[in-house]
């Protein structure tokens, strides 16, 4: 397995370096299809996954004891395709690994579905994703506005939100 040293980007690089790695094997077992792309940098592991197939990868890796939900966020590359990337960690405390997921999320169906069905702890990361950067996350059982006023017009975090407002 690679070390903190080591730079690997790109699917297949990963995954042929990183075979034993418990999240690899994992997802790997799972679907091998809903791996798109793949990273190791600096000791860190990034999958990205098929939009349709986040739920099922956070279930995977509850069995195979990825077992504390930390954040869900998002990121806005405007004026790129697709727009947003929705960023999940997760860790293990039985293998000390902490694993980065992310969803390629298109601006003309800002849409995925909800995790927090998996990981309650989930709920609040998602709506704040939601009111910030109006990414709607399907099967969510509240998804509404945790930070604006319900009012609001837009969403904040967007790159090409007015820097005072809509007026």
């Amino acid at each position: 397995m690679a070390d903190a040293k080591t730079t690997l980007i790109g699917k297949a690089a990963v995954l042929e370096s990183m075979a034993e790695h418990p999240a690899v094997t994992a997802l790997l077992g799972w679907n091998a299809d809903a791996l798109t792309d793949a990273r190791f940098d600096r000791g860190e592991l990034t999958l990205t996954i098929a939009k349709d197939q986040i739920r099922g990868a956070c279930e995977t890796l509850i069995a195979a004891g990825y077992n504390a939900f930390q954040d869900v966020t998002a990121v806005d590359w405007f004026p790129s395709t697709p727009r947003f990337r929705v960023v999940y960690h997760a860790c293990s405390h039985r293998y000390k690994h902490v694993i980065r997921l992310t969803v390629l999320v298109d601006e003309s169906d800002p849409t995925v579905d909800s995790i927090t069905p998996v990981w309650p702890g989930a709920n609040y990361y998602e709506r704040e994703v939601f009111d910030l950067f109006g990414i709607r996350f399907e099967g969510h059982p509240n998804l509404r506005r945790i930070m604006m006023p319900d009012e609001w017009v837009g969403h904040p975090l967007r790159k090409d939100y007015p820097v005072e407002g809509y007026r």
